[in-house]
Parts: structure tokens; C-alpha cells; sequence
């Protein structure tokens, strides 16, 4: 199969496009020839090696979430038939969709409805498993209450938004002027520059907060929050930030493997819940390339490797 992979940490230029070996589906597993895929945040990091423990095995292919369809059933699975058309995210641990062919478990993927694409699909996946883990199991937010969202233009943080309207949250994000419409089209109620605003600043008495962004805005967030608030955090590595504060919470979501989590991004979407968020797509050819977009953290929407 035809894959874009590194044999070593480093920059963009590391990346290698050519033949490795052919996936097998083990027991409980299925393999699915890729249709698509998509470059996530974690995928630069863990290529420059900036990201957990440094990889032990080279060559290594990247990539965590996809949709394609199944071409090979491992022994005792039953709920899939070669020629379903599914999507997902691979278990933790487990990457490499960044190629023509994926195994997996069975158990953690999900049939795609007919009305998504394969890009639409691969672009909802990890996005959406991560913005409902966050906001309805992590910060459990309530109705009429009070979200900051850091990042409102990314992936997972415009799928946020979404979820937290549909929730029936006052949706507050942050956002480069360029952005402005395309955030508050996803469902923000007020929007800050964070080129000219100082958040803390201009909020107080927040109800949750959740940081897509990391960096200072991560304790900067802390700020914000009401006595008794709570903050959620996927860009600062795999456990929560130390708090400054002894009134809120500091939480950091376990994003978790599990098919009703892509059936609730089904269901969101066939609600009218959830818009697809704005697809970029590249070859898998060009994979260096996406990741310099990824790495330069000004994207909109999601890119996205369509193979077929």
C-alpha cells in the first residue's frame, strides 16, 4: 500500500511517500481501505517528537482518524460485511491512517451514514469524539450556562461550539478577525480577537471554560472563571494543567475509543446540530506540506487526505 511515513523525528521534510506492507486484519478486527483521512494537532507533535514518549519504531505512519470502507473481516466479527462504508478513530496507542489501508477493532468503529462524504466523515471523527467527551461527559455543560471556547476556528473547537449551542450554552470563543463570521456562523454568541482583546479582561463569572489552544491561554483561563467553575484542556499535553486557583476545576478529557460517541456525531449531524466544518484537502502525496498549514495553528476547518 501507498503511505506517507517518517523514519525519524523531525520537520515536515521527513516525511517519506512510498510502499509499506499491507495491513491484517487479527481477531476482532476489520481492515478498510482508506478514503479518507485527516492531519490533527497531536500529529505534528508527535512527528517532531515533541509529543509523549518518542517513537521506538520507525517507519512509522501518523494519522488517528479516517473513514473507508472494509475489504477483510478478522475472525469473530459479525457486525460488519466486506463493502460497509464505516468511520472512526483509532484506539489510543494505536496511529496510521495516513495510507491506503487501516486494522482496527470493530468494536470502535461506526457504520458512515450515506448522507456524509468519506471527507466529511474522516473531518467529523476525532473532532467530534473529542468536542463530546469534553463538553458533555468532562465539563458536563448545562443548559443557560456559560462557555469560553479557546480556539473557535479549529476542528474540535467549532464542533464545540456547535454541541455547546445545541446544549443550550451562551457560547463565548475567541477567534482572529478573519474568523469572526465563520465562528459565529458555527453558533458563538460573542466573539473576541485575540489580537486586540485581552480575554480576562472582558470576562468574568464564567461557568466552563474549554482551551483548544494551550500555551499562556491555558493558566491565563483559570482567570475567567467563576467560584466553582470548571476548565477542560486538550492542547497541554496528557494531563491537566496545575490550577493557580483552589475554587475551580482543572480537567483534562479521556478521550476514549467507543462507537456510541461516533453514533452521537451521526445523530447531531442528522439533527441539524452540527455543520460540516470547512474541509481543506490534500493528496496524500503532500503530507509535509498539510502539516506546515497544521503546525502554523491559523487553520479553519479541518484538512483532510482524500486517497480515493
Amino acid at each position: 500500500m501507498k503511505a506517507a511515513y517518517i523514519d525519524r523525528h523531525g520537520g515536515p521534510d521527513v516525511f517519506i511517500y512510498g510502499d509499506l506492507p499491507d495491513p491484517i486484519a487479527a481477531p476482532g478486527e476489520v481492515v478498510a481501505d482508506i478514503h479518507a483521512s485527516t492531519v490533527n494537532a497531536a500529529d505534528w507533535k508527535v512527528r517532531s517528537g515533541e509529543y509523549g514518549n518518542p517513537i521506538q519504531t520507525f517507519p512509522y505512519i501518523l494519522g488517528r482518524d479516517f473513514s473507508g470502507v472494509v475489504t477483510e473481516l478478522g475472525d469473530g466479527v459479525n457486525d460488519f460485511a466486506i463493502g460497509d462504508a464505516v468511520f472512526g478513530v483509532l484506539v489510543p496507542g494505536h496511529e496510521g491512517t495516513y495510507c491506503e489501508k487501516v486494522a482496527e477493532k470493530a468494536s470502535v468503529l461506526a457504520r458512515k451514514p450515506d448522507s456524509l462524504s468519506h471527507a466529511q466523515a474522516a473531518a467529523l471523527a476525532l473532532t467530534g469524539l473529542t468536542a463530546i467527551v469534553s463538553i458533555e461527559h468532562t465539563i458536563n455543560l448545562q443548559p443557560g450556562e456559560s462557555i469560553l471556547i479557546q480556539g473557535g476556528a479549529g476542528g474540535v473547537a467549532s464542533f464545540a461550539i456547535q454541541l455547546a449551542k445545541h446544549i443550550g450554552a451562551t457560547v463565548i470563543t475567541t477567534a482572529s478577525p478573519a474568523n469572526h463570521d465563520y465562528v459565529t456562523a458555527m453558533g458563538a454568541d460573542q466573539v473576541i480577537d485575540y489580537h486586540s482583546q485581552d480575554f480576562t479582561e472582558v470576562l468574568s463569572g464564567i461557568d466552563a471554560v474549554f482551551d483548544t489552544v494551550g500555551g499562556d491561554v491555558e493558566q491565563r483561563s483559570f482567570a475567567v472563571l467563576r467560584p466553582g467553575g470548571r476548565a477542560a484542556f486538550i492542547a497541554s499535553g496528557m494531563t491537566a494543567p496545575d490550577c493557580p486557583r483552589d475554587d475551580v476545576e482543572s480537567l483534562r478529557p479521556a478521550v476514549g475509543r467507543d462507537r456510541p460517541f461516533l453514533d452521537r456525531i451521526v445523530e447531531l449531524y442528522e439533527a441539524d446540530a452540527i455543520q460540516i466544518p470547512e474541509i481543506t484537502t490534500y493528496p496524500l502525496s503532500d503530507a509535509a506540506e498539510a502539516h506546515k498549514v497544521s503546525e502554523a495553528r491559523h487553520l479553519k476547518g479541518k484538512l483532510v487526505f482524500k486517497l480515493r
